[in-house]
């Protein structure tokens, strides 16, 4: 009877250290597809390997990978945004791991390679609407973008890193997915699209990747700030999280973590942390609130 007691007690000592949906070995995270599929999923399968604690991710955008947290609806989240100055976002840390970037991409038998930022300003505001208008064929426009496109993680970067306006409209007539991961898949399928994304996702697809003003968005070209659309990415929690969480964050920065993330081929925080002083500039000529990123 004793022993039985004590098991008991110890049993309700583990149960009452892990809040109500987190367990000992389980990290639920929700998040950017472009967190997702350029480091979350090696550092997930690596992480679990080394600790047993499993990291449960799910694909659902940048809203999500901040809001659900901030709600207490998953333990860690993934985001390619800074934060909004909105209730729905408060209460949250948002810690940036790695850097990336804004690309514009399109199907892979389009003979255009190169755009100028102004075109690409034009094409998506629906002032250039057919390819032979850059150079390429007689052919529309097809301009791709997520829902929510001016809080989403994709489509609030590039209006803010491209026009200088986080409210910037885009043309009326473009087609809207739920997330970046649907509509990569479309540009993948879908002659004479163009769309932005992330260059950590867009490499994993099979589409082409644009340069703007001739400029590639290779890893070198990033790291050096010469592609000057980058932005960093984050992971989201509370300052309240479990260790477990706060163990997960401690990896992805340490150097085993960060070597996962270039392995991988997306630029680590600590590689890339010459970024910041142009990269805050940037910011603040787009009027986006200090202490938000």
């Amino acid at each position: 009877m004793k022993k039985i007691l004590i098991l008991f007690v110890i049993g309700m000592v583990t149960f009452l250290s892990f809040p109500a949906g987190l367990k000992a070995t389980e990290i639920k995270w929700v998040g950017c597809d472009i967190s997702l599929h350029s480091f979350m999923n090696a550092v997930a399968k690596e992480y679990e390997k080394k600790t047993g604690i499993k990291v449960l991710l799910t694909e659902a955008g940048a809203v999500r990978g901040i809001r659900d947290v901030a709600a207490g609806k998953a333990d860690m989240g993934g985001t390619c945004r800074h934060k909004l100055l909105t209730e729905e976002e408060k209460g949250v840390k948002l810690q940036p791991v790695a850097w990336d970037a804004i690309v514009v991409i399109t199907h892979k038998s389009n003979p255009v390679k190169s755009l100028t930022l102004q075109e690409v300003k034009d094409i998506f505001s629906g002032k250039i609407t057919n390819w032979k208008e850059v150079g390429g064929p007689d052919q529309k426009i097809r301009v791709l973008d997520v829902e929510k496109g001016k809080i989403s993680g994709v489509g609030r970067m590039a209006r803010t890193l491209v026009f200088k306006n986080p409210e910037q409209e885009f043309t009326p007539d473009a087609q809207l997915f739920p997330t970046s991961g649907p509509m990569e898949r479309a540009v993948e399928k879908e002659p004479w699209t163009i769309a932005f994304t992330g260059v950590s996702s867009a490499k994993k697809r099979d589409v082409k990747i644009i340069a703007i003003e001739k400029i590639e968005p290779t890893y070198e070209n990033i790291v050096s700030g010469k592609y000057a659309l980058y932005r960093p990415l984050y992971l989201v929690y509370r300052p309240d999280s479990p260790k477990e969480v706060l163990d997960f964050v401690s990896f992805v920065l340490s150097d085993e973590g960060q070597n996962i993330i270039k392995r991988e081929g997306t630029v680590p925080l600590k590689e890339g942390m010459g970024l910041w002083k142009l990269y805050n500039e940037r910011m603040k000529e787009a009027n986006i609130a200090p202490g938000t990123f």
